[in-house]
């Protein structure tokens, strides 16, 4: 059979459009690695920066916290901003301005304009994440949206596995400023990749800012941006003490912690890619198994992590079910969010950095009120209940209203 539009056999046309779609994600992916390389680096080289800089570990720190903020600052703004941008020319600039940030921080001078360097750094991150979740979610046929978006953010985990801890390791031989430069490096091969293999369109007709922002008018946004930040603020209140997690109750030296958080990205790497499958599957019943599992590896992790090999099995199941839900729940916020889809994609990186700030801040609370190193986990599987219990709700107002699928799968033919 022969496609009239392009002389070529049918067969053959779509062999094309997959093996299209399939660069595109992995462009996409190549941006994820660069972002979450140059999101977690910072944590392993705080040593390092504060003894640069001449300042202390904790005002180091505050480098960490400015990235996040530009995360949470960033996300909607520009999504909301960007709305009648094409969504190809939106994540070229957005990953221009993240090359930017990170050669600004290799080159600051100083502990202020660090700041400010890693604070910029952070403004594309959740945007990137959020439109390209839409651009790879309208690559591929309905019931494979998920899959997509999950591959995009493997990318993301795959860093946690070889691009943190090189980078990392190249910043204390070399210094802190090299890793930035590195990332700048990744950023650039991204901007290569999205150039090439994103395909061009124009920008979607009647989508404005005012219609982005029309998402926060519906309650099952707001429930499901609730759902992210207790449940995940759960999985944080474990994760932001893992060292002296692992160091006081297993007993790890400090050099082997650091092949534990390999261990951790591993699993985070195989829980994205299940939790995309499971999303296409069934997507609200995923998200209750999904905070249910959370739950139960949260309330036994203080129990195994007192022995080596049950803290490292603890650890890999730990970023197992963790990861799951970004898939499920980016998924259900471009379900929700009807005509505010880039916006509510994007806010849902806003609530991982929120989680991550409430769940670092309560695990905080428990460890200074003398309770062992158990507790913050078990606090957090209390955490993950409640995000439970937020998305049965959300589940029950959507009760006999028919699912609704936000984004199709349009015709990868060039215009």
């Amino acid at each position: 059979m022969i496609d009239a539009a392009t002389d070529l056999p049918a067969n053959s046309r779509s062999e094309t459009t997959s093996r299209r779609g399939t660069l595109a994600i992995f462009a996409l992916a190549i941006g994820g690695f660069a972002i979450g390389t140059g999101e977690f680096v910072s944590m392993g080289l705080l040593p390092n920066i504060a003894d640069g800089v001449r300042i202390s570990i904790p005002q180091a720190g505050h480098v960490i916290s400015a990235y996040a903020l530009g995360v949470m600052v960033g996300a909607p703004v520009i999504a909301a901003l960007g709305a009648r941008l094409p969504r190809k020319r939106l994540l070229w600039w957005l990953m221009a301005a993240f090359v930017i940030g990170n050669v600004a921080s290799a080159l600051a001078p100083s502990y202020p304009t660090l700041v400010a360097a890693r604070f910029f750094s952070g403004l594309p991150h959740g945007a990137f994440f959020g439109i390209g979740a839409l651009v790879g979610a309208s690559l591929v046929p309905p019931n494979r949206r998920a899959w997509a978006v999950s591959m995009m953010l493997a990318g993301l985990t795959v860093a946690n596995v070889v691009g943190v801890p090189l980078t990392t390791l190249v910043g204390q031989q070399w210094g802190w400023r090299w890793p930035y430069g590195l990332v700048g490096v990744l950023g650039m091969l991204t901007l290569a990749a999205v150039l090439l293999w994103i395909p061009q369109r124009p920008a979607e007709q009647g989508r404005t800012m005012r219609t982005e922002l029309s998402a926060l008018r519906h309650r099952q946004v707001w429930l499901a941006l609730l759902t992210g930040t207790v449940g995940f603020g759960g999985m944080f209140a474990t994760y932001s003490y893992i060292t002296p997690t692992m160091t006081t109750l297993a007993h790890f030296s400090q050099t082997a912690v650091t092949g534990l958080l390999a261990v951790y990205g591993i699993g985070m790497t195989v829980g994205v890619m299940l939790g995309g499958r499971l999303a296409d599957r069934s997507l609200m019943p995923s998200l209750y198994g999904s905070l249910l599992a959370i739950a139960v590896v949260l309330f036994g992790f203080g129990y195994a992590a007192h022995t080596k090999p049950g803290a490292v099995l603890a650890v890999f199941i730990f970023g197992i079910t963790g990861s799951v839900l970004v898939p499920i729940l980016q998924t259900r916020l471009m379900d929700v969010a009807r005509e505010g889809q880039s916006l509510a994609a994007a806010l849902n990186h806003s609530t991982l950095n929120l989680a991550h700030a409430l769940g670092a801040w309560i695990g905080g609370l428990v460890l200074d009120r003398g309770l062992g190193y158990e507790w913050p986990s078990r606090v957090g599987g209390v955490l993950a209940l409640a995000g439970l219990a937020i998305a049965l709700v959300s589940g029950r107002l959507d009760a006999g209203i028919p699912a609704r699928r936000g984004c199709t799968a349009p015709d990868l033919a060039p215009r």
